[in-house]
């Protein structure tokens, strides 16, 4: 770890400390994905993959490396995988568990395997290590066989299972379907939930809540008029009127709207996360008029075709209109719901984090929003800042190139 003060400005607020967590000079290191589950539930523990950027990496770098980051004993870093193909990761809700996937797929076929490890300190060698499932042939059930292995995974709130997607086809079909698995990891078994050509950038993500139906929604995204090859391969994201975001429960069952976006408007931008551990979510969406890009909260809804702003009983609230001309992309809130930390404009000068506080859900805008610092980032896609909050709300996390090589910071005292 290597103390910033150089990364705040006249604008920071007093008492808070920058820290760059990952310092190699030749390899870069990121943040895993902002929604991702990679903090243990005391706070005092977090995962970031070195050989890796923003979106993730390359699954067969064999430089890639999932590490624990002990934010107690220095932010001392130790390594979690050595496989190369490591991807996915996932720490269990009670912080005993760091799972991932060791992705060997090829298209229509090749291995794919669940594996766990102990957080019980050591070296990787010598921690408590499981494969908890080998899926080799076809999804039970099915002819599908899963490649393209999606980047994240989820787990649910009582740890028992892990979600995650991956590309359905043939080799030999265009807009072959996607679809999102889920791992029981106590049997060792696994259940294609959900699947079809729109699931290409699916998102997954378990409500936190533990409530008995709560612990079974999760979240997805589907990219509406997108365009793949016969090998998976994405040609178009997403088109038309944009994507939406549905809840679903893990057994495939109880499909449900959020209300956001598809009205010519409104576009969801692509981010979106529950609210701690409650069942309201929230979306960062681009308006045309406004020009803006927003901060809303919503709850699910049922089902009525793919409406999304318009969805009969669905439930809004315009998180961000207690701030003027508001430009927000990437967010994370603490586990209780009470805090957000999100980046925003101006990209094309380093961007910007801020913090603000959650009132009452679904009722009040961001409370006292205000301006962390400057991360000083190129904001390319590879580059992105990904704020994101430790489970308590006292720290953010964020990326940024601003060295000349992607690098993890983290910024305390909040």
């Amino acid at each position: 770890m290597q103390l910033r003060p150089d990364l705040l400005d006249e604008r920071s607020p007093e008492g808070i400390e920058v820290v760059q967590l990952t310092t190699e000079p030749d390899v870069p290191a990121s943040h895993v994905y902002m929604e991702a589950q990679i903090f243990t539930p005391d706070s005092k523990r977090l995962v970031v993959h070195r050989s890796a950027h923003a979106h993730g990496g390359d699954q067969h770098d064999p430089e890639h490396r999932y590490l624990l980051c002990d934010i107690e004993n220095g932010c001392e870093l130790s390594p979690l995988t050595s496989e190369t193909g490591a991807t996915a990761p996932s720490i269990s809700p009670d912080g005993r568990w760091f799972y991932y996937f060791v992705n060997e797929t090829v298209t229509n076929g090749g291995k794919l395997t669940l594996k766990r490890v102990g957080l019980d300190g050591g070296e990787c060698r010598a921690r408590a290590r499981e494969t908890i499932c080998v899926l080799d042939g076809p999804l039970p059930g099915t002819d599908f066989r899963p490649s393209h292995m999606y980047v994240l995974s989820t787990i649910s709130s009582d740890g028992r299972r892990v979600a995650t997607g991956g590309y359905l086809g043939d080799g030999d079909t265009r807009s072959a379907p996607y679809g999102m698995m889920v791992f029981d990891v106590e049997e060792g078994t696994v259940e294609l939930v959900l699947h079809g050509p729109t699931w290409c950038n699916i998102h997954p993500q378990y409500c936190r809540s533990t409530d008995p139906e709560g612990s079974h929604d999760i979240l997805v995204q589907e990219n509406h008029d997108n365009v793949a090859d016969e090998r998976g391969q994405i040609e178009r994201l997403v088109g038309g009127v944009g994507a939406d975001i549905h809840v679903i429960r893990d057994d495939g069952t109880d499909f449900r709207n959020m209300p956001w976006g598809r009205d010519g408007n409104e576009q969801c931008q692509g981010h979106q996360c529950w609210r701690g551990s409650s069942r309201w979510a929230i979306t960062s969406t681009g308006t045309k008029q406004p020009p803006e890009a927003q901060l809303i909260e919503g709850y699910a809804a049922p089902y009525a075709g793919h409406v999304g702003i318009d969805t009969p009983g669905g439930v809004r609230n315009d998180l961000s209109r207690s701030v003027e001309d508001p430009h927000f992309y990437h967010f994370g809130t603490d586990i209780a719901g009470t805090r957000i930390v999100s980046d925003a404009e101006p990209r094309d000068q380093g961007g910007a984090v801020w913090l603000a506080e959650l009132g009452e859900a679904g009722e009040e805008p961001l409370l006292d929003p205000r301006y962390l610092l400057n991360p000083r980032s190129t904001c390319e896609k590879d580059t992105h800042i990904h704020p994101f909050l430790s489970p308590d709300g006292t720290m953010a996390f964020f990326n940024s190139d601003e060295s000349g090589l992607l690098q993890a910071y983290m910024i305390r005292g909040l």
